[in-house]
Formats: structure tokens, C-alpha cells, sequence
């Protein structure tokens, strides 16, 4: 039998990539002056866009010779690329070796294993060029396979070129040229440059926003030329903490960054206002997506990428329980607000200690102002909380004495909230995990603590919610 693409029949299921659906956001686009369009990359075969790059880079790659007939690749992935590239070399009978971080979500990492591959798990809170980094264990391990194929996805041209002949091309005959604006998240740059680069070829008005996330140094670059300050964010997939090969800063008209909290809504919102099951970075550019609809001309065309299936987080940004406990959920409380609670006490100034402060002194400080911890706040971030109890054991153990610093017992590891989080979240975390305090932020600055004794008095003075005195 012949393999014919007209009637759906093909050799392998490498074949199948590409030709995904153009869907138009009904519900989320309601009302805007711009229409959004999605395009629904995580219904390629391997589940994200990246099996048109893997597709395209590893043939490639075998006709010149860098990847021998049963040889080995090599990737630092953030999940989707490792399982492209494991689709791919399962078809072609090619071994695998992919190092991951240990941010990503448990299905990405079991995902890459479906396909034989061998994965390796690297700390996230390391710099790039760290030699734990995934980035630097992949170049290690592919320096010690001999023979094996780095694929370098950050830096390999080949990575927007895959776009720029393929995904480009698709995306102009889809919407027959009609195109205002181009939205895609900003990773590897592989997707949003190479797509951009080729509809400003048919059309120079064609705008091409690129969307990041709080955290990451693109936005901050590209609007500077400087890193600016960068930090740990929750999505995965998209920012950046290095500069890499594949973003043509050049393409971008307009960055968009967007808060976890945003990210995670939107897709949970795609998912059951729009029946489309994507990841948390689709999220983050449909939510830049709408604020671009919203300011453009009655009409428009926009066109965001949703880049992965949201089969990859079922234990993250679609379990209740993740989001409670990350203090992403957005639900109407019984309870109150955080803010109604503090508005209920009388107020007072946030007491906090700095990391080189000695015990004897914070000891003192507690003592005086009647508290049992205290949060260590430096240049308005917060490095985390010091508690009497730990404070206790570091003098009880003999290592500790009234004139050493607290940094050595400083809590990183601690809950917050902002100021407009419900308290069911509170309670959440007081009954769930072992803590006595959580930090409030305000516009994402250390303002306040609440106790377990501070949201008992609450409820006593506002009465049982069920409405029993």
C-alpha cells in the first residue's frame, strides 16, 4: 500500500508532523478588538512543536554525516525537544542521551523515557555555566561519546531554520497572508525567529511580539542591552538566564513578560473555555496574545503559537493542590482575603533581620517585640525567615553562640502569599505543611506575616464561616 498524506496514510509516524490546526479563540477573545488565532503545535505526534525541529535538524544532520546510521544524540532539553528528538530516533533507530532540570515536571522526564532514551537530572538552582548545569553535563557527555551528535538546540542555527522553511511557510498559506501580528514565547528563540524572519519577508508590517516571563533577562535585554536582575520562575519552556544564538533581537517589534499566575490561568482557561489541552508556556503567549488584541485595530489578525501539550502537566499547573500550595490558584474564599485580615489588626511595621546580623541581637529583637520569627530581608527581596526554635538548636548544638551570624540557619524554603490571595490558601498551608508563618507581598515586596495564631483571632472576631457562633 501506498503511504498518501490526502487520505491520511503514511509510512511512519514522522510524517506527521506539521500541517497542525489554525483554531480561532472564541471565548477568550471575545470582545477584543483583535482576533486571536492559536496554532495547536501540541498536536504534532511527540506533543509540542519541537518535532519539527527535531525532524528537520537530525535528517539533516544524517545527510552530512554529523549523525552516523545507530549513532548517539546528545540534548539539554527542557523536556519537549528530548521527547521530539526520542520520537524520532525510535523511527530511525538512533540511542539517546538527554540531561534535564529538575524544575521540569515529572511527565516531562518519564516522557523522555517512553521513547528509550537515557535521562539525566541536573539541580536548576545552578548558573548556566555551572559544570552541574544540564547545559555543560550535555556538552560533557558529548564529549565522552564518541561519535555522538550534540544537537546544541540554544545556538544550532538549524533550529530557526526548521521554522523559517517549514512552520513560516505553513502559517502564511493558512492565513492567506492575512497576518497582523505574530505572538510566540521566547525559549530557544528557534520557533518565534525563524517564523518571523519569514513573514516579514512576505509582508515587513507583519509585527512579531515576543512573550517572556517574569524572571528571565530577555525582556530586560532586549529593552537594555543588560541582564537586569533575574530570579526563579515557575513555567517551563519559556525565558532565559544566558544568551542564545537562535533569538534574533532584531525580529522583535514588542516583549510582553507575564507572571506565573497569568501563565497558568490562561492555559487552564484554554482547557475548559476553548476544549484545548495545552502547557503552561501557551498560557503565558495566549495571555500575550490577548493583551496584543486588545490595543490593536478592530479586526486584526493575531496569531500566537501554543507550543505543548498540557498532557505534561497534569501534576503542576492542573492539580488544585500544586497551585494551592504555590499560591497560583485563583478561587472565591470563604474565609476572607489576606488583605482583610490585615486590615482586621492593628497595624504595624514589618520587623526584619538582615543576613549579617548575629543570634544575640535577633534573639533580642524577638524578645522585645514579642515574635517568634522573623523574615531576613535584604534590598527589598526576601532570603527567608529565621524562627526561634532553629534559633534554640544552633545554641543548644554549640556551633552557634550570641555573636554569630544567622545566615547559617536562615529558612529559604519558606510559604508567601500577595496581598489579594485568598486566606483558603493561608489555611492551606498552615494544615498542610509544617510552617507557622507566611510572608505577604505587595507588588511583590515583603510588606507582612501572618501566623496561625494571627488567622485563628480572624476567624474567632468574624465568626465560624458556616455561620455557627
Amino acid at each position: 500500500m501506498h503511504s498518501s498524506k490526502t487520505h491520511n496514510r503514511l509510512d511512519r509516524i514522522t510524517d506527521a508532523v506539521g500541517n497542525t490546526p489554525l483554531v480561532r479563540l472564541s471565548k477568550i477573545g471575545r470582545d477584543l478588538p483583535g482576533e486571536i488565532w492559536a496554532k495547536c503545535e501540541y498536536l504534532n505526534p511527540s506533543g509540542s512543536v519541537k518535532d519539527r525541529m527535531a525532524s528537520y535538524m537530525l535528517d539533516k544532520a544524517a545527510a552530512s554525516g554529523e549523525l552516523k546510521p545507530g549513532g548517539t544524540i546528545v540534548e539539554n532539553t527542557s523536556g519537549n525537544t528530548g521527547a521530539a528528538m526520542g520520537l524520532v530516533a525510535a523511527v530511525k533507530g538512533y540511542r539517546c542521551v538527554f540531561t534535564i532540570s529538575d524544575k521540569m515536571s515529572k511527565e516531562k522526564v518519564d516522557g523522555l523515557k517512553v521513547y528509550g532514551a537515557k535521562v539525566v537530572v541536573c539541580p536548576a538552582n545552578v548558573e548556566a555555566d555551572s559544570p552541574l548545569s544540564y547545559y555543560e553535563t550535555a556538552k560533557r557527555i558529548h564529549k565522552e561519546t564518541p561519535g555522538s551528535y550534540y544537537v546544541n538546540q540554544y545556538h544550532n542555527p538549524i533550529n530557526s531554520e526548521a521554522h523559517y522553511k517549514i512552520t513560516g511557510p505553513e502559517l502564511w498559506e493558512q492565513t492567506e497572508g492575512k497576518i497582523d501580528y505574530f505572538v510566540a514565547g521566547l525559549g530557544t528563540g528557534g520557533t518565534f525567529s525563524g517564523i518571523a524572519k519569514y513573514l516579514k519577508e512576505q509582508n515587513p508590517k507583519v509585527k512579531c511580539v515576543g512573550i517572556d516571563t517574569y524572571g528571565s533577562m530577555l525582556t530586560n535585554y532586549w529593552k537594555t542591552g543588560d541582564f537586569g536582575e533575574m530570579y526563579a520562575y515557575k513555567v517551563e519552556g519559556i525565558g532565559q538566564d544566558q544568551l542564545v544564538g537562535n533569538i534574533d533581537f532584531s525580529l522583535v517589534d514588542d516583549m510582553i513578560q507575564v507572571a506565573d499566575k497569568d501563565s497558568f490561568m490562561m492555559g487552564r482557561r484554554l482547557a475548559r473555555e476553548e476544549g484545548i489541552y495545552a502547557g503552561g508556556s501557551s498560557g503565558t503567549a495566549v495571555f500575550g496574545a490577548a493583551e496584543v488584541a486588545r490595543r490593536v485595530p478592530k479586526g486584526s489578525v493575531v496569531v500566537v503559537m501554543l507550543p505543548d501539550s498540557g498532557s505534561r502537566y497534569l501534576s503542576k499547573m492542573f492539580s488544585d493542590e500544586w497551585m494551592r500550595d504555590n499560591a497560583l490558584l485563583e478561587e472565591s474564599s470563604h474565609l476572607g482575603s489576606v488583605k482583610e485580615l490585615l486590615h482586621s489588626r492593628a497595624p504595624h511595621k514589618l520587623i526584619a533581620a538582615k543576613r549579617a546580623e548575629k543570634v544575640g541581637d535577633v534573639i533580642l529583637r524577638m524578645k522585645e517585640n514579642g515574635i517568634s520569627q522573623m523574615p531576613v530581608v535584604e534590598n527589598d527581596r526576601v532570603l527567608g525567615l529565621i524562627h526561634e526554635t532553629d534559633l534554640l538548636k544552633f545554641m543548644l548544638s554549640g556551633i552557634g553562640t550570641a555573636h554569630s551570624q544567622i545566615e547559617p540557619i536562615i529558612q529559604s524554603d519558606f510559604p508567601f502569599v500577595e496581598e489579594e490571595a485568598s486566606l483558603d490558601t493561608v489555611s492551606h498551608i498552615f494544615t498542610s505543611q509544617q510552617n507557622e508563618a507566611v510572608m505577604v507581598l505587595r507588588n511583590e515586596i515583603p510588606s507582612d506575616i501572618i501566623t496561625k495564631i494571627d488567622l485563628i483571632e480572624f476567624l474567632l472576631h468574624r465568626g465560624n464561616p458556616n455561620g455557627k457562633h
